[in-house]
């Protein structure tokens, strides 16, 4: 890896959660490759995110980053801990001078079907994913909305935009993640602040979690296997860097070489009566009207149908 001294991030400072591994490595890397100094955040814990963490992977990125000549500081700070959010925003503006960009990359997975989902499996993903990407931002905004400028990135899931099995509490966080994102972008126009939220299609540590017990898990899986971690990063620099400075409110998904738009909900159909409704109309007309139009209990993988590219 080579840094660039007139990169779409040269001048800039980065704070990426999560990034001593999978999709939040590549994107550390491709932030110091595009010229940005970059604070590598990751708590190093497993996979559940339940075990007294390992900053390794956080030291090992950031000499990465400079061995080839950038600039990177190490952060083993929990994003679900208030204080540790203003900890690793602190660590930037203390390093670097500021801060102008952050990627809320963290995560963790207690896939268990609902049913069987304990409190604790609910919790304990509910504070890294959604929590941990409000308080991370939280921490980012008074120097935004100070320099009168900055991007937001928060990291989506197909889990939470169109659903899976035993991820309630995974698809609950995603889904806030792409509202907040959204509110964030509201609130923080006035300032020159962009947010946008990605959905990445890639074989990570928390992917390979998925089971194999049966052959249909085994063919997604190895569908699974061909997405590469890396391919997210081109994206998310794109719009952390100035020419993504009109891209805010939307949601992205990566998945290898496609790039995706995805929608955001609108009202599809309408009913309306001039007297009002009684439970025995609504039966009557209007479930059999939105019948047509109802949404399938899909799954994401019975919309990604075809192999990536």
């Amino acid at each position: 890896m080579e840094t660039s001294l007139t990169g779409s991030m040269q001048g800039k400072v980065v704070l990426v959660t999560g990034g001593g591994r999978g999709v939040g490595r590549g994107i550390a890397l491709d932030m110091a490759k595009a010229g940005a100094r970059v604070v590598v955040n990751d708590l190093g814990a497993s996979l559940k995110g339940d075990d007294s963490g390992d900053l390794s992977p956080a030291q090992a990125v950031a000499a990465e980053i400079e061995a080839a000549g950038g600039e990177a500081v190490a952060d083993g700070n929990s994003v679900a801990d208030w204080d540790g959010a203003q900890a690793m925003v602190q660590a930037a503006t203390d390093r670097f001078g500021r801060i102008d960009a952050v990627v809320n990359n963290a995560g963790n997975l207690r896939d268990v079907l609902f049913h069987k989902m304990e409190e604790d499996d609910f919790d304990a993903v509910i504070a890294v994913h959604l929590k941990g990407a409000f308080n991370v931002s939280r921490a980012a905004a008074p120097h935004f909305k100070t320099q009168a400028s900055g991007a937001y990135v928060h990291m989506t899931s197909t889990s939470g935009l169109i659903g899976n099995f035993g991820q309630a509490n995974y698809s609950a966080a995603k889904l806030g993640i792409a509202a907040l994102s959204k509110s964030i972008a509201l609130d923080m126009a006035r300032f020159n602040v962009r947010s946008n939220a990605v959905a990445p299609f890639a074989w990570t540590r928390m992917v390979g979690s998925i089971p194999e017990d049966t052959p249909e898990q085994k063919r997604r899986v190895e569908g699974l296997k061909k997405l590469v971690p890396e391919k997210i990063a081109p994206f998310v620099v794109a719009l952390c860097g100035d020419a993504g400075a009109s891209v805010t409110g939307q949601i992205f998904g990566v998945r290898n070489n496609e790039i995706f738009l995805f929608s955001q909900p609108r009202p599809i159909r309408s009913a309306h009566t001039a007297g009002g409704w009684t439970p025995e109309a609504i039966a009557e007309r209007v479930f059999p009207m939105f019948e047509r139009d109802f949404y399938p209990l899909h799954r994401s993988g019975d919309v990604f149908t075809w192999d990536p590219v």
